[in-house]
Formats: structure tokens, sequence, C-alpha cells
């Protein structure tokens, strides 16, 4: 269990991820992984490529799953409470403050080059995780197409990502029982 001083301290890091960040959840991974697997330690990096998996797949905001996931398995309940709250009281703010000058400035030209600039940004603060994942899921030369079919039966033909799980989980059950038996051969 952590202490008072280290919630306090994880409550601190997420809410300058959450400061820090523009561009949503995926956009928060690049600082998350750096903050709690690299600076911290408090996560290895398999632990937290698992934590985002399971972000993914629960229901509700990407960025404050991640942040309430890590604080479960770092402290619990509470520290995941902190953790989320961490995550999303500067944005809570910052919007609130944008929305009350957004709509005297919105009609200035500065103001709308600047939000072109930042996509850019946002593109490649989602990008960045993505070759992380690729990395730490071992994605080599002769697999790397995976991703690119399962994207594409996913965009261009509307196949449901569920298939695709489930496709991808027996497929990977079946090479794992296929490997096993040739090795037993040798």
């Amino acid at each position: 269990m952590m202490q008072t001083k280290e919630q306090m301290r994880l409550f601190g890091v997420f809410f300058r991820i959450g400061i820090g960040t523009i561009g949503g959840g995926y956009a928060m991974i690049p600082m998350m992984e750096h903050e709690v697997v690299r600076k911290e330690g408090w996560l290895s990096e398999e632990e937290f490529i698992d934590i985002m998996a399971v972000a993914q797949a629960t229901p509700g905001v990407f960025a404050v799953n991640m942040a309430g996931h890590i604080g479960y398995k770092l402290g619990g309940v509470r520290v995941a409470l902190l953790a989320a709250l961490g995550n999303i009281l500067p944005s809570f703010v910052i919007i609130l403050l944008l929305a009350a000058l957004f709509r005297q400035f919105k009609q200035y030209p500065l103001v709308e080059y600047a939000f072109r600039g930042i996509r850019p940004v946002v593109v490649a603060l989602i990008a960045a995780p993505v070759f992380t994942m690729a990395r730490t899921a071992g994605l080599t030369r002769y697999t790397f197409w995976i991703p690119i079919v399962a994207a594409g039966l996913i965009y261009l033909l509307g196949v449901s990502p569920i298939y695709i799980i489930l496709i991808a989980g027996l497929s990977g059950w079946l090479w794992g029982r296929y490997s096993r038996h040739k090795e037993t051969l040798r």
C-alpha cells in the first residue's frame, strides 16, 4: 500500500500529465509511460501495456481508465480515485476557462491558426505509443501485416472488431498449439 506522501506524488504526476497533454487519452500515453514506468518505476513496461489493454476495453474515458487502473494496481481504490482525479482536474478547469473565453475570441485568425497548429502535434503524440506497443508486442517484419490487415478489415469492410479479436485469439491459440507440437516432434 502506498503511503500518503507517495499517494500525493502519484496525484501530482497525473495532475501534471493532465495539464501537459492536449489531444485526449491516447496523447497522454507517452507521458504516462515516461512518468510511471521510466521515471518513477512504479510499473514495468509489460504491466503498463497490460493496463493499457484493460483500459481500452473498459467503458469510459481512456485516460481516466488508465489513471484509475494504474492507481488501483499501486494502492487500491483510494489511490485509483486520486490518480483519476489528478488526471481529470486540469482538463476540467481548463475547459471551463476556455469555454468562458472561446466565445469572445473564436473569430480571431490567431486562435484558428493555433488550433490548426496543435493538430499535427496531437497526431504525433498518438502515433508514438503505437510504435512503443509494436516493439513491446514483438512485431517483426514477418508479423507487421497482422494489425494492418485487422485495421483494413475493420475500416474498409466494416468487420466488427469483436470478430477480429475472436479470430486473432483463436489463431494465436492454434499457432501456440502448433508450435508446441512442432517442438515435441524434434
